[in-house]
């Protein structure tokens, strides 16, 4: 089985995609769900943290039982943890979905009372997170695709580019 995981900031369409490649029949799993993730205490003076004194991490058990698990094909996982490096041994590529920021913003706002970055406080964090933790992820990236297009557009571009690590 190979393991493609799609990761990027808050906003860049992450658990829409996995929505997508599921609903095509992909084997696809939202590690950015209480299922799979959890709140975890931080040094409140940690800048790189979604939340004040809280950080949000891969359930570490659960994650590598389900990317250590045999098979055929592709599996697809998606979301953006400070423990996610420690799984990279277990991935075959890493995508990673940016967009503007200003479609990023409008994203977030749109989103329900309880989704993050609803609140005009999470948007300023998500705007600081960007400048520093993007950066980041686009070094750890095998590819990046602008995700700012239609979500169709988008989960193409993403089997286009697993297709190859299938090659």
């Amino acid at each position: 089985m190979r393991r493609v995981l799609i990761t990027g900031m808050s906003g860049t369409g992450k658990s829409a995609a996995v929505r997508e490649l599921a609903a095509r029949g992909h084997q696809a799993h939202d590690l950015d769900t209480p299922e799979w993730s959890e709140w975890v205490v931080a040094d409140p003076a940690d800048a790189l943290t979604p939340a004040a004194g809280k950080d949000w991490v891969w359930q570490e058990e659960r994650v590598r039982a389900l990317l250590s698990r045999p098979g055929e094909g592709l599996l697809f996982v998606s979301g953006c943890a400070e423990n996610m490096e420690r799984f990279y041994p277990l991935i075959d590529t890493v995508i990673l979905l940016s967009a503007p920021l200003a479609t990023i913003m409008e994203r977030l706002a749109a989103r329900s009372l309880d989704g993050y970055g609803h609140m005009a406080e999470e948007r300023r964090k998500v705007t600081d997170l960007i400048a520093t933790i993007e950066p980041l992820l686009r070094e750890s990236a095998d590819h990046e695709i602008d995700a700012r297009q239609p979500i169709a557009a988008t989960v193409d571009a993403i089997l286009r580019l697993a297709q190859s690590v299938m090659a």
